[in-house]
């Protein structure tokens, strides 16, 4: 059983992030039960730089200072970015927010 599975907050950043992902690249390129805990941002996913910007835009636009992914990233080497997982992620983002944030919803467009 996945931390996603047991831990509901673990499974609502998983899906927030999620959502954010394929609002970034497109549903036509990433279908939303792709997306795990495991899924790398480098091989799975194969984000783009500028990918990355709009990904770090919707997370400031939903969790405001408290997620900062261009400081997360700046804090890691190559090889950590290269192998960061969509679980790191929400984890960093478990810690940095408070727990009772209401759910992210995806704008259409």
């Amino acid at each position: 059983m996945t931390q996603a599975a047991t831990d509901p907050t673990a499974a609502r950043i998983l899906a927030e992030i999620t959502a954010m992902l394929v609002q970034t690249v497109g549903d036509e390129f990433l279908l939303a039960d792709e997306v795990t805990l495991d899924t790398t941002f480098n091989e799975d996913l194969a984000l783009e730089s500028i990918e990355f910007v709009a990904l770090a835009e919707l997370l400031h636009q939903r969790y405001g200072t408290a997620v900062d992914l261009i400081a997360f990233l700046a804090e890691k080497d190559m090889e950590e970015i290269l192998a960061m997982t969509v679980g790191d992620l929400v984890r960093h983002i478990a810690q940095a927010t408070p727990a009772a944030r209401a759910p992210f919803t995806a704008s259409a467009g």
